[in-house]
């Protein structure tokens, strides 16, 4: 017996109803996320191809360039068309090509400023979704950092709050000063700190937006995790890929995966993901990679009859 494939639909902060799996733009830039993706014309089709193929959240930054992603997507998508969420976040600076350069700031007036030049660039009077970027900053007192998220959500710039990168104490400290609606943190099959903040969002009902959904070859799980994927996609006739979403989609009813991709083959397999319908078993041994890596043992032997 299987499980049902996911729902093709969640909803931000009770009134943004977006497709399941939504569209992160990060990848259209150039190399080190730094300066325009190379081939403007492809970007263009892909952003455009993204709506036409039914994907209606877009995930983009300010550091995304920096500037050039949000210009690109206004750019292409311009005037959007009704139901297109486009979040974006602001707190991060880039001083050069070599990530080395890349700082969190919280200072408000300077975030107040990105979120207001992020509205500029994108073409809209109100942000439907602007993450603090980081929970890094030192240069101000996170609660007043997400102070200033509050007071640009009163005054209408901002239609909804979300945090990304932070930790789940500062996500409880920033939920006694605002109403938040999302977080993004890295969590994938071989990768999962953001573990503690989507278990949160499950709990509170918040939209947990995954970055990196689809990896599965970083890191020292990367071996365990093509063992147990490989014969779980070729069961289904699907990529490993595919299986890494599928198996996002259906742990949280909260998940809102936002995968990038520079290919149209590549964002429909990704859409094609939600029609898999994994099994308990299958849920599980892909949860249990971690602990199954070091078991050193079947991770699928609990779903076999003995003997």
């Amino acid at each position: 017996m299987t499980t049902e494939a996911s729902p093709r639909q969640i909803t931000i902060g009770g009134d943004l109803r977006v497709s399941r799996v939504g569209y992160g733009a990060m990848k259209l830039t150039g190399d080190q996320v730094w300066g325009p993706y190379p081939d403007h014309d492809q970007a263009i089709r892909v952003l455009r191809g993204v709506v036409e193929a039914g994907i209606s959240l877009i995930d983009t930054a300010d550091v995304y360039g920096p500037h050039d992603n949000e210009l690109l997507i206004k750019e292409a998508l311009h005037p959007y068309p009704e139901g297109l969420v486009i979040a974006t976040k602001g707190g991060f600076v880039r001083g050069g090509f070599d990530y080395s350069t890349l700082d969190a700031v919280g200072n408000p007036n300077y975030l107040r400023q990105s979120a207001h030049m992020s509205a500029r660039r994108l073409g809209v009077s109100q942000i439907d979704l602007y993450y603090l970027h980081s929970g890094r900053a030192t240069d101000a007192p996170f609660e007043d950092q997400v102070g200033v998220l509050a007071e640009l959500r009163q005054a209408g710039l901002i239609r909804h709050v979300g945090l990304s990168n932070v930790t789940l104490a500062q996500l409880r400290v920033a939920q006694s000063v605002v109403p938040v609606a999302a977080v993004t943190a890295l969590y994938n099959v071989t990768a999962r700190p953001g573990a503690d903040l989507r278990a949160a969002a499950q709990e509170d009902g918040l939209v947990f937006s995954p970055w990196h959904p689809v990896t599965t070859t970083d890191g020292p799980l990367a071996a365990r995790a093509a063992e147990v994927l490989s014969p779980i996609a070729a069961a289904h006739g699907a990529s490993v890929r595919q299986v890494a979403l599928a198996w996002q989609l259906q742990g949280s009813p909260q998940a809102l995966p936002i995968p990038g991709t520079t290919s149209l083959a590549h964002l429909r397999e990704n859409l094609e993901a939600q029609s898999i319908a994994l099994s308990p078993e299958e849920m599980r041994a892909i949860d249990d990679i971690p602990e199954s890596s070091e078991r050193g043992h079947d991770p699928l032997a609990r779903s076999r009859p003995a003997g």
